[in-house]
């Protein structure tokens, strides 16, 4: 059984939210369960502030913390998001095998980079 998982993320951020938000539609069970939960980072801007992570490294890329210490930062994040979700868990397989890992890390900080740069000048903060 994977741990509990606590993800941040910039509520403010249209796309980012609502991402969260259809994820979690999909994640009920595993949140009455405690085995995950999504925190606005905008309400805790200092969180992971004792790591030299700031508000704006949450605001461009998602960060999550397992209840054993582990930190994950955008696409790795995302891996265990997909793998608490019940029907998803392939996706986190395959998109985190060897051979795939580093595209899709590449792939997510391109777009994470894209989206935070949009949001800065919409003024989504």
């Amino acid at each position: 059984m994977l741990s509990k998982l606590t993800v941040w993320y910039n509520t403010k951020c249209p796309v980012c939210d609502g991402g969260i938000r259809w994820q979690q539609s999909r994640l009920v069970r595993a949140a009455r369960a405690g085995a995950i939960e999504f925190r606005d980072i905008n309400l805790e801007p200092d969180v992971l502030a004792h790591e030299k992570i700031g508000i704006e490294d949450i605001r461009r890329r998602l960060h999550g913390r397992d209840a054993d210490g582990r930190l994950y930062v955008g696409a790795d994040c995302a891996f265990e998001i997909w793998r608490r979700t019940p029907g998803d868990a392939w996706l986190a397989n395959l998109l985190g095998l060897p051979v795939l890992r580093q595209s899709t890390r590449f792939a997510y900080d391109r777009f994470a980079d894209l989206l935070y740069a949009w949001n800065r000048r919409k003024g989504h903060w």
